[in-house]
């Protein structure tokens, strides 16, 4: 019996320990394509490079394992993984791990989840993982068990057409992971500003800033299950219709 084809992402780029530890866990379950970026594209969301060339290195290519650096952003990767390098779809599309959560409104600016995101938009089952902690020395020991479990079970159950599985997991604190919680979106935002400063020219720029600000109380939240040491899934679809609000549209006079 073959085993499953799995490609692997993500957005910190192909050196980050996120990846490495998700392609060691990875390495159990299946054969493995790895296109990742050459340079960090956290914060990239579902840009796509249209404007210059894509390169693809390869890095190792060895039975049931392949790995390849890539110019472009997380979506790249999986859109050349997918056509390019397997010629076919693969049996689970997973990325990460991020080092720093994906949960709330992060989900929107995340090149981790669109990685994953593009997976759905292809009906191919596919997961993004994502740590509480944006150390780039992040201790991800405690997640393997997680991700092996919730990789076996999507690649046994498949997903519903147009979802995927935005997983968070809470930073290592000493305390046993409670368990999972299935739960929703929880409302955040970021409260944001810009830090202007002057170069030597007395020209201005500007760094982006801001606060994570929770705005939930529920306890069915991705944040609450995070903060309360579960490990948060949260389903997520393609479809941004705001159903609710059609009716609402139609009562117009247009």
């Amino acid at each position: 019996m073959s085993k499953p084809k799995i490609l692997i992402t993500n957005d910190d780029g192909i050196f980050a320990p996120g990846l490495r530890y998700l392609i060691e866990v990875m390495r159990k379950l299946g054969d493995l394509v790895i296109v990742a970026p050459d340079k960090p594209q956290s914060g990239m969301a579902h840009a796509v490079t249209i404007q210059t060339p894509l390169r693809i290195h390869e890095i190792a290519n060895e039975p049931g394992y392949k790995e390849y650096s890539c110019s472009g952003t997380p979506v790249d990767c999986v859109k050349l993984g997918q056509k390019v390098i397997l010629k076919a779809n693969p049996d689970l599309i997973v990325s990460g791990i991020n080092h720093g959560s994906n949960s709330s409104i992060n989900v929107l600016y995340s090149g981790t989840m669109a990685a994953v995101i593009e997976g759905a938009m292809e009906d191919i089952p596919a997961i993004g993982f994502s740590l509480n902690d944006y150390s780039y020395h992040a201790d991800f020991s405690h997640c393997g068990p997680f991700i092996e479990k919730i990789s076996l079970n999507v690649l046994e159950h498949g997903l519903l057409p147009g979802t995927c599985l935005n997983v968070n997991f809470p930073e290592k604190n000493g305390s046993p992971i409670k368990g999972i919680k299935v739960a929703r979106q929880g409302k955040a935002i970021w409260d944001e500003s810009f830090d202007e400063r002057k170069d030597p020219h007395r020209r201005n720029y500007y760094w982006l800033q801001g606060q994570f600000v929770d705005k939930d109380a529920g306890e069915d939240t991705d944040q609450w299950a995070i903060r309360n040491n579960y490990v948060s899934i949260v389903p997520t679809q393609i479809d941004l219709t705001a159903h609710h609000a059609i009716e609402i549209l139609n009562s117009w006079k247009f």
